[in-house]
């Protein structure tokens, strides 16, 4: 079985919500610099928009997000009328990814790219799926007018 814990319909879903193949980065973010420099933008992106919340400390797209208190925080900065963040708990996995890849879901329309059940079942998530799933998340924020952007 494969490390990644990307759902196994999640590159049909991807090509399915953009009409063909992966074109690279998420929109909007400054590609001067490669790959590298997206993802480190994306992941600044995500550090400052979960700073300042209990157990959250965004390093990288892997063990940062184990609890899926990340991922919770993440979307309660953007929401904080869908749950009570301060109720969370870090051992509380299983419910604090159903939380929120539901209220992505829910929200702005997010593709379940990730499975709760293949979260829970490894210590720490697969950093390429993570990725890919953030940048699908901050997609649609964007799509939804929640994050601005920079104009080329």
């Amino acid at each position: 079985m494969s490390p990644c814990v990307c759902v196994p319909h999640g590159r049909s879903a991807i090509l399915e919500k953009f009409g063909g193949a992966a074109t690279g980065p998420a929109p909007h973010l400054k590609r001067a610099g490669g790959t590298a420099t997206v993802k480190a933008m994306l992941l600044e992106w995500c550090r400052a928009r979960t700073r300042g919340y209990q157990h959250v400390d965004v390093q990288n797209f892997s063990g940062s997000w184990g609890s899926g208190l990340a991922f919770c925080a993440l979307l309660h900065s953007f929401f904080p009328d869908a749950f009570e963040y301060g109720s969370l708990e870090p051992g509380a996995r299983r419910h604090n990814f159903a939380l929120a890849f539901a209220t992505a879901e829910e929200r702005v329309g997010c593709a379940p790219l990730l499975e709760v059940e293949d979260m829970v079942r490894l210590p720490v998530p697969d950093a390429k799926c993570v990725y890919t799933y953030l940048q699908e998340l901050y997609r649609c924020l964007v799509a939804k007018g929640l994050v601005k952007t920079k104009k080329r």
